[in-house]
């Protein structure tokens, strides 16, 4: 029988009095908000297809105990476990999106899927977390050691990472990963100067793409088109905000579902503003706002460099993600494929941000690096 006592030392024990249960709370009622959402926008879109109105559903529940697992398990570990998993993670990660170049499956001209057991992974949803944390220990690598090349190694493998992402192409991939790995170096000690060079690098590459890639073009275009000439889905969504009003029409009673075909990949917010109203999109909003800012702050009380930048990158790409979405589903940013964690559909998606947060509880435990030490002496 596991004891919970404060003088416990079973594994159980001592991750219930070092987790912060502020965070845990927070990122179970994403997770309970994305099961009924998708209980709703879920159904039209598999009648649609022709697959059984609770095809996703049960899919998803297959996969909400898996994820909601793995990130117990992963937010119990010490950190020298997380480095170690990250480590063989982002190396195993790495060879699946190569394997993506030559056998992976192309959906909307980009090839990131690989069938598996009947199901289909798409590694570079496993590559923000991964690279995020190793990416920390080499920039921490680098304050640590006289002669460690931290900063050239972590800004090798990041150019690795890019380059394939660019490759399957996925452009709001690698803007986040990017702008995290941006964001890890300048926290590490960048200079102001080299802040400006990527910072104007940055910009030049996004302009590239718009001319390199026919998508990115099509939809940039799209963005800036006058009201009429909105692509079909981006109208739909803005409808259904408008629907919805502050309260919404009610759990099950929105229409413009019926015609979003990612209504509950994408477009899941839109789905929340018609059925539950602005509400229930400001609650969404200042869960992930509330995550994203409690992270840091916890990380920051520790004074360790790699706790800090490994926490801040995680949480910040969690952040940067749910933005990416919700900006989308309205209209203030050109679409992009990419889901709302912890609520969208998809098995990929839920396991990859479970190994985000699940990193991300271990290493803003109270007391963690103590763990570290302990193990050592």
């Amino acid at each position: 029988m596991v004891s919970f006592s404060r003088n416990s030392k079973s594994l159980i024990a001592n991750w219930w009095w070092t987790v912060d249960k502020t965070l845990l709370v927070l990122i179970t009622l994403l997770l309970i908000i994305g099961i009924f959402l998708n209980f709703s926008a879920s159904p039209s879109v598999a009648n649609r297809i022709g697959v059984g109105s609770f095809h996703f559903i049960k899919r998803q529940l297959f996969f909400v105990p898996i994820a909601y697992g793995m990130m117990l398990f992963l937010s119990m570990q010490n950190l020298k476990t997380i480095r170690r998993v990250s480590v063989v993670g982002y190396v195993l990660i790495l060879f699946l999106m190569v394997l993506t170049l030559f056998w992976g499956e192309e959906t909307k001209g980009a090839s990131r899927w690989i069938n598996f057991a009947g199901f289909s992974l798409q590694p570079s949803e496993f590559v923000k977390p991964t690279f995020v944390v190793v990416a920390a220990w080499l920039f921490d690598g680098q304050k640590k050691y006289k002669d460690f090349p931290g900063n050239l190694l972590a800004t090798s493998l990041y150019a690795l990472t890019a380059a394939l992402l660019l490759l399957q192409p996925d452009l709001g991939m690698t803007i986040v990963v990017t702008a995290i790995w941006g964001f890890q170096f300048f926290l590490a000690g960048l200079s102001l100067w080299l802040v400006g060079i990527l910072a104007v690098s940055g910009i030049v590459g996004v302009i590239a793409a718009y001319f390199i890639f026919p998508h990115v073009n099509a939809r940039v275009n799209q963005f800036l088109a006058s009201d009429n000439q909105l692509g079909y889905q981006i109208k739909k969504s803005l409808e259904a905000f408008e629907n919805g009003g502050f309260f919404g029409k009610g759990p099950g009673e929105g229409v413009v579902k019926m015609n979003i075909p990612d209504a509950h990949t994408d477009f899941i917010f839109s789905v929340a503003g018609e059925e539950y109203g602005m509400f229930l999109c400001f609650v969404i909003v200042a869960i992930y706002a509330t995550i994203v800012i409690r992270s840091m702050l916890l990380s920051a009380k520790d004074g360790n460099l790699f706790i800090v930048l490994a926490a801040s990158g995680l949480a910040a790409s969690f952040g940067l993600q749910a933005i990416i979405n919700m900006a989308s589903s309205l209209h203030l940013m050109p679409t992009k494929g990419m889901t709302l964690p912890f609520i969208s559909y998809g098995g990929s998606s839920l396991l990859a941000t479970a190994l985000a947060l699940g990193m991300l509880l271990a290493i803003t435990r109270r007391n963690v690096h103590a763990e570290d030490k302990d193990e050592t002496d």
